[in-house]
Order: C-alpha cells, then sequence, then structure tokens
C-alpha cells in the first residue's frame, strides 16, 4: 500500500484549502499526460487513483481484431484469448502498465503538470474568496517596495497599495502593519491581484461602519463623502430614526468613536454634516462653519451663488479653498462665493440697466440683445444707434439720455463703497417733504405738471391734504 502519496494528498487539501477531489482528479490527469507522451498520442489509456491502497493505476486498452493494422490500438485474437479465453472479435481489452516505468523525464513532466494545477487552483480560490470582499477593509504587513507601490503581505496572498491611493505625507516601512480597503481584484495570468487604499473616500465611510453601530446597521445612513486625503474630509449623515441624533452618534461619547477614526487617518480632519433634500439647506451645513447671508440657486447651470459677510469670506473658501472645494464635491454642484460688497459691486450695473429700462419702457432683454450691457455702453451711443436697435422715438431717446446721465455716476459711486447709506434728510419748507435717495433701485414717479416720469430725488412731494397731493419738478 502506497499510503505516502495518500497523506501527501489530505496534507495538501488541508494545508492549501484545495478540495480533494480536484487534487485526485490533477493527479491522474498528470499522470495521464506523462504516460500519453511516453507511449504516443494514439494509445487508449485509463489512469485511475485507488483511495484504498493510495496507488495509482493505468490501464491500456486495445481492440480484439484478426488482422492487426494498428499495433497500438489492437490486438490479435489469439493473443487476447492468451490472457482471457472469453473474449470475442470488437471486444476492448486493458493490459495494465507500471507508473515506475514511466522513467524519470515522465515523473518530472507529472510533477509540473501537478503543481501548475495546485498553482491555478489555489489562485482561483483565493480570487473567489476577495472578489466578493470589494469594500471591506483589510489589514496586512509591509513587505516590500515595487515600482507601483508597497507590497502588502495579507496571509494567503499580497495586495499592492499604489502611490496614488497612499496619504500623502505618510511614511511606511517595512514590518509596519498596515489597514487599507479593497477596491480592486484582477484577474491576471500571475494570479488575482488585490489593489487596496488608504487615500479612497469609501474607505472613510468603511471606517464609520465599522465604528458606529448605527451606520453598520443603517440607522444612520452615510450619504455622501468628500476628502482630501490626509487634511480634511466632509461626511454627510442622515437619521432614518427621529429620536437618533446623526452627528452625535458618529462622535460618540467625548468623541471617542471619532477620535479612532481620526487616529487611523492619522489626524485628518472630519466634518460631520447633516444631509437634507434641500439644496440651500445642504448648502449651509456643507459650508459651516462660515455664516451664510444668502443662496441662489442656478438648478440650469447646476451652480449656488451664496454670498458671506466680509469678515466669513476667509472661513468659507477655507486654506488654499479647501473648504470650497470639499463643500463641491460633497453638494456635487459648482458654488460661486460673493462677500456682501462684491455682491452688491456686482449687481450694482445690472440694477442701473433695470433702472434705465424703466425709464425707457423697454425691456432689459431687448437692452441686451441690442448690445447694450452697461451704462457706459448706452451712454456711447448715438441717438441713431438707440433709435434703430431699439425703436425708440426721439422724446423716449431724451427720457432715456436723461435716466442714463443721472444713474451713471450713482452707479459709479455705488461700486466703491460697500453699502448704501441713508443720508440726513435736507432741510424743508413747510407742507413739503423730500425724500433722499441714496443708491440701490431708482424709483420713478410721474410729475404732475409736465407727465414725465422722472427719478424720485428730482421730484417734490407737496403734501396739501391728508387726501393727497402731487409729485412736482423741482
Amino acid at each position: 500500500m502506497n499510503l505516502e502519496l495518500k497523506k501527501a494528498i489530505d496534507q495538501i487539501s488541508k494545508d492549501k484549502g484545495l478540495d480533494r477531489d480536484m487534487l485526485v482528479d490533477t493527479l491522474e490527469d498528470a499522470v495521464r499526460t506523462s504516460v500519453i507522451r511516453k507511449y504516443g498520442e494514439n494509445i487508449d489509456v485509463e489512469v485511475s487513483y485507488n483511495d484504498d491502497t493510495g496507488e495509482i493505476q493505468v490501464h491500456q486498452f486495445k481492440i480484439v481484431v484478426d488482422d492487426v493494422a494498428d499495433p497500438d490500438t489492437e490486438i490479435d485474437i489469439e493473443k487476447a484469448r492468451e490472457l482471457d479465453p472469453s473474449v470475442q472479435l470488437d471486444d476492448e481489452i486493458g493490459f495494465p502498465l507500471k507508473v515506475t516505468d514511466l522513467g524519470r523525464i515522465a515523473a518530472q513532466s507529472a510533477k509540473q503538470v501537478i503543481i501548475q494545477r495546485m498553482r491555478d487552483a489555489e489562485q482561483e480560490l483565493i480570487y473567489e474568496e476577495f472578489k466578493d470582499r470589494v469594500g471591506e477593509i483589510c489589514s496586512g504587513i509591509i513587505q516590500r517596495r515595487d515600482k507601483g507601490g508597497w507590497i502588502i503581505n495579507l496571509g494567503r496572498t499580497e495586495a499592492i497599495l499604489p502611490k496614488e491611493e497612499q496619504i500623502p505625507r505618510e511614511h511606511y516601512k517595512r514590518g509596519d502593519r498596515v489597514q487599507a480597503l479593497i477596491i480592486e481584484v484582477k484577474k491576471e495570468g500571475r494570479g488575482p491581484q488585490i489593489v487596496i487604499s488608504r487615500s479612497h473616500r469609501d474607505y472613510t465611510a468603511a471606517l464609520f461602519r465599522r465604528e458606529v453601530p448605527e451606520v453598520d446597521d443603517g440607522t444612520v445612513q452615510i450619504m455622501g463623502v468628500a476628502r482630501d486625503p490626509g487634511s480634511r474630509a466632509k461626511v454627510a449623515v442622515l437619521s432614518r430614526e427621529r429620536d437618533v441624533d446623526p452627528v452625535g452618534a458618529c462622535v460618540g461619547v467625548r468623541g471617542s468613536r471619532i477620535q479612532n477614526i481620526v487616529q487611523e487617518l492619522h489626524g485628518e480632519r472630519i466634518d460631520i454634516v447633516v444631509w437634507s433634500p434641500e439644496i440651500s439647506t445642504y448648502a449651509r451645513n456643507a459650508l459651516a462653519p462660515a455664516v451664510i447671508s444668502r443662496i441662489v440657486v442656478d438648478e440650469a447651470e447646476n451652480l449656488l451663488e451664496v454670498t458671506v459677510p466680509d469678515d466669513q469670506l476667509t472661513s468659507a473658501i477655507g486654506r488654499k479653498g479647501q473648504n470650497v472645494k470639499l463643500a463641491a464635491k460633497l453638494l456635487g454642484w459648482k458654488i460661486d462665493i460673493f462677500t456682501e460688497t462684491r455682491y452688491n459691486e456686482t449687481n450694482a450695473i445690472g440694477r442701473g440697466l433695470e433702472q434705465v429700462a424703466s425709464v425707457a419702457e423697454v425691456s432689459v432683454d431687448s437692452l441686451v440683445s441690442a448690445g447694450f450691457t452697461t451704462l457706459e455702453q448706452l451712454q456711447d451711443a448715438t441717438d441713431e444707434e438707440l433709435s434703430e436697435k431699439l425703436s425708440l422715438s426721439d422724446s423716449r431717446i431724451g427720457d432715456l439720455r436723461a435716466a442714463i446721465n443721472f444713474l451713471s455716476p450713482v452707479v459709479g459711486e455705488s461700486l466703491t463703497r460697500p453699502m448704501p447709506m441713508r443720508t440726513r434728510p435736507t432741510k424743508r419748507r413747510p407742507g413739503e417733504r423730500r425724500i433722499a435717495w441714496t443708491g440701490g433701485h431708482v424709483p420713478t414717479r410721474m410729475c404732475a405738471i409736465c407727465r414725465r416720469r422722472m427719478p424720485k430725488q428730482e421730484l417734490v412731494r407737496h403734501v396739501l391734504s391728508p387726501q393727497g397731493g402731487g409729485n412736482f419738478c423741482r
């Protein structure tokens, strides 16, 4: 009995985690390949493994004929009856072959086939194990450095941590234990290649699932992650239960949960943001700790125009634009940030066009389509150009000129001051009330005498009785 072969099969199956039947089939195929290489491809051979004795049995089969044409596949009936008297024509008779007669070269060939088949089976087993673990955290020991990154020993196999998937300013050395996220498992000729990452945004989400039970069981859901690896990250969370505070659950008692995550990421700052279906509310939360004055949503351009107080601009933008960049990634929207002063300056010219259009009784779109986007362009245009492009009469062109001459210095002045200020009322006569205009929208009124609409600042309001009065040119 050849018990050594049987023990070897059992030991390999246990150590490598391979199926025993697969090992037996591999062994039989290897021996069959060696026999064919020695005796030729035309022979009919059968190889079987006897599990009781631990031996490999090889039989060659030939067809019984009267006249032998091919000695490798046929046998004369007289010789066949010497071996088996009951044999008939066209029967198949088997001859045992000794494995020891195969020779050293055939045995070496069988050994190589067995090793290759075992390696392929082991690689397939590893691939099947790790392909379903994409998105999970794995732990390994740094083994060596490759041109593409660090090679990490995961036990049964190796993984690669590429340079682009490493956290900036992190330093590794051989023998260090690291944790990372499995992001890809590729099947290659040399075996499965496992790619891991420490800079991927999903790695932060995986750490939250591991450290926060409410995230793991779905009570608190992570709606999005934006990350600048090694520096700062923003995580949007939402609670599925009214009684559970998503931010408090992620922070933990005295910050114990979030500190474990920060420590694993080597001091990376993490902002926990409350998710909201309302994009303006979500943007306010994402841009914290900056104070937001107003948000204009442009869904067509997927753009948010955010206005902040002048002293909040640095906080809103962040160091090297980090805060607004992470907020834009988290929201999936483009964000433009203006200060209150800049916002007023940007809209002063637009307000001036609106006021001029109101006086001339034309639409702003007509002015823009005619090529007049600023007051300076309207001021430089000739009467013929205004009449041709805007189809205005001479009287309306005169009204337009008066409004332009009045608004041009006012708009220019508003561009040089942060906020319009209300001036002290001028001295008035008894029964007269004058309103001083200081910038912004220009109110217009109609003169009770000449029936022309003029800026309210150029009119005087005479209160003659409690029932009313009139607006008159000064």
